[in-house]
């Protein structure tokens, strides 16, 4: 089955399932396994979001018999009754052959809202807006995120990770203000490296509000060692906008293409 989950992060120690904190994956599987009365029940995500961070449309896949008995619980209204309100199931249905929430995904795009008036964000969204009291200049912004659009090594943006590669295919990075002190960052990649979008937030803001300049994106690129390090920043800002997959004849290539470069 593939589903699409909305949920609001703020009460969640991230997706991944945690022995002593309260996180995502828990309260699905907990949720759908109890429908289906299957304890073993275990979901797959497209992407592991990290403590506070959001998502509008997180997909995730998990198997079940065709001749369950309980199938015809495993409707959005029927799994939303007993989900708890932070959680929300937008769409399930049965998954087409091929399909891996994970690895068949061609891309993720994630959202990052700074409000940079002086006041500070209005208090309705002080969980998912983050403060910067310094005016960005969004053609800077945009300046500087051409050097990170394309196929680099983003080791100087990532947590190291043994064994591990650094190397992403980043296919769009912009601002845009929505209205006059708010400002947005929009992120595609085909994968990201852990706190990967939140570094490079935390490199982009102090080139946006004059204090880099716009060409130390393309320097962090360019080290061969991490002699500059950046600010990984606030985690609830963050939100998981949507995942990109194939067209249903290229599910299983993509899932086998995948699997082979990074587990």
């Amino acid at each position: 089955m593939r589903a699409t989950l909305a949920y609001d992060g703020s009460g969640f120690h991230g997706w991944a399932i945690q022995r002593e904190h309260r996180t995502v994956q828990f309260e699905v599987e907990n949720t759908i396994g109890a429908l289906l009365h299957n304890l073993d029940l275990r979901t797959i995500c497209a992407g592991r979001t990290d403590s506070g961070v959001h998502a509008r449309g997180q997909v995730i896949h998990f198997d079940v018999a065709k001749d369950h008995p309980d199938m015809n619980k495993l409707t959005a209204e029927r799994i939303n009754k007993a989900l708890p309100e932070d959680i929300r199931l937008l769409s399930i249905e049965e998954a087409p052959y091929g399909f891996d929430a994970r690895f068949s995904a061609l891309w993720r795009e994630y959202s990052y809202t700074v409000c940079d008036s002086p006041t500070g964000p209005a208090p309705l969204r002080r969980r998912d807006v983050l403060p910067w009291p310094v005016l960005l200049d969004v053609d800077r912004l945009n300046e500087a995120s051409a050097a990170l659009v394309g196929t680099h090594d983003f080791f100087a943006f990532c947590k190291e990770k043994p064994r591990a590669t650094t190397i992403r295919d980043v296919l769009k990075l912009n601002w845009h203000r929505t209205t006059e002190d708010y400002v947005v960052m929009t992120i595609r990649a085909d994968a990201f490296c852990h706190s990967m979008v939140r570094s490079v937030v935390g490199a982009l803001l102090p080139i946006g509000d004059g204090r880099k300049p716009v060409s130390w994106t393309q320097e962090l690129l360019d080290q061969v060692q991490k002699t500059s390090y950046v600010q990984v920043m606030e985690p609830w800002p963050l939100v998981l906008e949507e995942v990109g997959y194939p067209p249903e004849s290229e599910l299983l290539a993509r899932q086998v293409r995948t699997r082979a470069r990074r587990k």
